[in-house]
């Protein structure tokens, strides 16, 4: 590992914490259409994705600079509700953070570079926002606004779209739908499973 690795590291690691921290301030600040940014499974891994890209990591560095940014931000998160005189427990999305970050930072290091990593994290990513677009829609709605997850959804197809546009054969295509639709089914059944566990836990 070089300097310029442990300084990419370090900088990620307190812009995470920052932005954490930010979500937290900006669940009471953001209008009700669009609160659910800050408070969502898509809102933390968007800011995973751009913290990784910006740092234009190799597949592996984006893997351990996923897992770091991600925890981080339920850190950052944590620290955020603390100022503010709230209680909030990091264990349950700490662990999230450290299974689903490797895979969205992954998906954030390749997209944009060579055709066939690119459309696997397009697609992983974008299958992230459609799921949590899902998930908001089905399972959340009575408490939130539909505005946020409606959003998800256009910007998943939008991100599927985008990507396509740019293939030039039809197998990169499916390659593209085929991975964004498992991602979405996966995560799907993430969601139901971390339900299970916080109405168990509650």
């Amino acid at each position: 590992m070089t300097v310029r690795h442990l300084r990419t590291a370090l900088l990620v690691l307190l812009a995470s914490l920052a932005l954490g921290a930010l979500t937290s301030w900006a669940q009471g600040v953001l209008p009700e259409a669009l609160a659910s940014l800050a408070n969502s499974p898509s809102g933390w891994t968007l800011l995973t994705a751009v913290l990784v890209a910006a740092a234009r990591p190799s597949l592996v560095a984006g893997a351990v600079l996923g897992t770091l940014s991600f925890v981080s931000l339920v850190l950052g998160y944590q620290l955020g509700s603390a100022v503010r005189g709230l209680t909030y427990d990091p264990t349950l999305w700490g662990l999230v953070g450290v299974v689903a970050g490797p895979f969205v930072g992954a998906a954030a290091a390749v997209v944009g570079r060579r055709t066939a990593p690119a459309v696997l994290g397009a697609g992983a990513l974008a299958g992230v926002l459609v799921a949590d677009g899902i998930y908001g829609l089905s399972v959340v709605s009575s408490s939130t606004s539909p505005v946020y997850w409606t959003l998800c959804l256009l910007a998943g197809a939008a991100l599927v779209l985008v990507v396509a546009a740019r293939l030039r054969s039809l197998v990169g295509v499916g390659l593209l739908l085929g991975t964004a639709a498992v991602a979405t089914a996966v995560l799907s059944g993430g969601y139901a499973v971390l339900s299970s566990i916080s109405v168990t836990v509650s």
